[in-house]
């Protein structure tokens, strides 16, 4: 903290004339100004908060400066006189701006509109000039005697405080401290000395000096931010009532026909060719019957075009007027890093039809499908529109697309290479038996559960189609599931790859609505635990996203299954060791995996157990708990609740950190 010194009184530069200059003013104001600032600071009321009054200090001392040159004599001025002390008498003109900043700060504390003799209270509002955006200002903090000041001088009133600063700050005797109120608009100058003279110094306070302290000085100060999350909403709404009054100004002077037939969608306030004709029904584009067969690329782009309303004007042009530009009843949602503005150009339309008694209609733009949802009755309502990322979809990719969430259950639009489709719980192990899902003639799905939410986690509904595996994660396109090493990874199949995911599938609540297109589980390691443990499999999971970014990866530690316990669960969730977003473990660009926890035996004893992947060696064990070995299995004795860090080598000498 820096040293704050003692501000030395104003010399003497008494003027032989009877008038100030604004110079002379100036030239005192700017000499003394932190003195000057730091009189206003004290004076003014403490229920003001201590950044309010730093601010507002500021500005009544800047304030006091005249617009022009001031008899002395007619400022109701007191003659100067030298102090108490002996010191000379102050410049007049500092006096004279001295006796401006306490006549500002004294009327600062009880703001009112004078209408003649009628005076009407305001409320304190901020000071014009200056004025500090994001951040709260106020002096350094004093010790126990600044405290102690701070909290007596509370107590007083505004003219006490003023008597106070004016004695101990200016140094002046108890005839000038009356004289100097007086002419700045106290009334009773006497009873606002006799109160401060009941004001009690604190102990140690060496004889008022702590006026000169950090804690009263408002030009020496430390700086904290506002409050993010209000100073955030105010911003967003601040810029929502700006946007839409350009808008509503611009359609005010735009002419039209209005927008009755473009539904919910928002009026247009942008004319041109190219969005008129992504605007337009008649310009979407429809795949016919059988091209999936014979086109080169067998995604979202080779499915037809079905459902019983693909011919319905009316409603396809809401979809595209609802896309383009979504009014305030249209609920939009998208995937992460998902864009939701309109279609460069003429969309693809996928389906059009009535599902649960909802009028559904699914685009594809070579980018994002979009899925405009509204009441089956009419456009009178709101809207629903949903976008997800799918460029680089692959057949498998693109095997399905949600069509409707009702009542917890979902209904798919399958693609039209999709011959069957069968429901499967995924928590069942290899012995889970897949219940055929009906269909309709345009590929809609009968309706299929949705994975629970929350904590609980008795089942997880899993779909096959053409070969694969999908699970719903809340997006619109399902997300597959894999298992294997990266690189190598394919559909589960066997009892080894579908125990895995039986333990895995309640882990998946983790990565719901983030795009993710597929989650891999890849078992890198299985360990013999010690006293006889039983062995534990290592499992890393892998979500990647349509986007790229944002991938989450989970270790997971799946210990063995205590045998012939009647009634416990068959295929209990594993324990996830460490889960990390984004970065490259367990995926194809750095296929290794590294992961330890605290596991405690049937004999009570706890052991840190770390497994490393096929290729890494010597892992290591520091921190809390040390040990190491020479190949990539780990078990040392600990103590509950120890913490270690985990590395190993790589097969080119690299260093490996576990995923935590």
């Amino acid at each position: 903290m820096e040293q704050q010194q003692a501000i030395s009184p104003p010399p003497d530069r008494t003027s032989p004339l009877g008038v100030i200059d604004v110079e002379q003013a100036e030239a005192a104001l700017v000499e003394h100004y932190p003195r000057l600032v730091r009189l206003a600071y004290l004076v003014l009321p403490p229920r003001l908060g201590r950044s309010r009054r730093v601010l507002t200090a500021h500005a009544v001392t800047q304030r006091a400066l005249p617009r022009h040159r001031t008899d002395v004599a007619e400022s109701a001025l007191p003659a100067q006189r030298p102090g108490a002390d002996g010191r000379p008498a102050p410049d007049p003109a500092y006096a004279f701006v001295r006796q401006r900043v306490l006549r500002a700060a004294l009327a600062a504390g009880r703001p009112a509109l004078r209408l003649g003799r009628l005076r009407v209270p305001l409320p304190h509002l901020p000071p014009p000039l200056p004025q500090v955006w994001g951040l709260r200002l106020f002096p350094r903090s004093g010790g126990a005697d600044e405290l102690a000041l701070d909290q007596t001088l509370s107590a007083l009133s505004s003219p006490a405080r003023a008597a106070y600063a004016l004695r101990g700050l200016e140094g002046l005797a108890d005839r000038e401290v009356r004289r100097t109120l007086a002419a700045a608009g106290v009334a009773e100058p006497r009873d606002a000395l006799a109160e401060a003279d009941g004001a009690a110094a604190p102990a140690g306070s060496r004889d008022g000096s702590l006026l000169d302290s950090a804690e009263f000085d408002p030009c020496s100060l430390q700086a904290r931010p506002t409050d993010l999350i209000r100073r955030r909403q105010h911003v967003r709404a601040a810029l929502a009532a700006g946007v839409a009054a350009v808008v509503c100004g611009a359609l005010l002077a735009l002419p039209g026909d209005g927008w009755g037939r473009d539904g919910a969608a928002a009026p247009p306030y942008a004319r041109n060719a190219a969005a008129e004709k992504a605007l337009d029904p008649g310009e979407l584009t429809r795949a016919p019957e059988d091209a999936w067969r014979t086109s080169v690329r067998t995604d979202f782009s080779a499915w037809p075009a079905r459902g019983g309303r693909t011919h319905d004007t009316a409603l396809l042009r809401r979809a595209l007027a609802a896309w383009a530009r979504p009014g305030s009843r249209v609920q939009v949602s998208a995937t992460p890093g998902t864009p939701s503005g309109p279609a460069a150009g003429p969309a693809r339309l996928l389906f059009a039809g009535v599902v649960d008694r909802v009028a559904v209609v699914l685009l594809y733009d070579g980018l994002r499908v979009a899925r405009y949802a509204e009441s089956a009755d009419g456009p009178g309502g709101g809207a629903a529109l949903d976008f997800a990322r799918t460029d680089g979809a692959d057949a498998a990719g693109s095997a399905a697309l949600v069509v409707s969430r009702t009542d917890g259950n979902v209904r798919y639009l399958t693609a039209p290479w999709v011959r069957k489709v069968a429901l499967a719980d995924l928590t069942g192990g290899p012995k889970e038996r897949a219940a055929a899902l009906d269909r309709t003639a345009d590929g809609v799905t009968d309706p299929a559960p949705a994975p629970a939410r929350g904590a609980s986690c008795a089942r997880w509904p899993a779909l096959r189609m053409a070969g694969h595996l999908y699970t719903d994660l809340g997006e619109l396109t399902p997300a597959r599931l894999t298992y294997g090493a990266p690189g190598r990874a394919g559909d589960p199949a066997g009892d080894a790859a579908l125990t895995a995911w039986a333990r895995t599938a309640c882990q998946l609540s983790a990565v719901r609505s983030l795009g993710v297109r597929s989650v891999n589980a890849w078992e890198y390691a299985r360990q013999r635990l010690p006293e006889h443990g039983g062995t534990a499999a290592w499992l890393c999971t892998r979500a990647e996203t349509w986007r790229g970014p944002g991938s989450r990866t989970m270790a997971q530690f799946q210990a063995p299954v205590a045998g012939g316990a009647s009634g416990a669960r068959r295929y209990p969730p594993g324990a996830v060791a460490a889960r990390t977003e984004g970065g490259r473990a367990c995926g194809p660009r750095s296929p290794h995996a590294l992961a330890g926890v605290l596991w405690k035996s049937a004999a009570g004893h706890w052991w840190l157990v770390a497994a490393g992947s096929a290729e890494l060696r010597k892992v290591t064990a520091g921190g809390g708990v040390t040990g190491r070995t020479k190949g990539r299995l780990l078990a040392v004795r600990t103590e509950a609740g120890e913490r270690a860090r985990l590395t190993a080598r790589l097969p080119d000498g690299g260093r490996f950190t576990a995923l935590h």
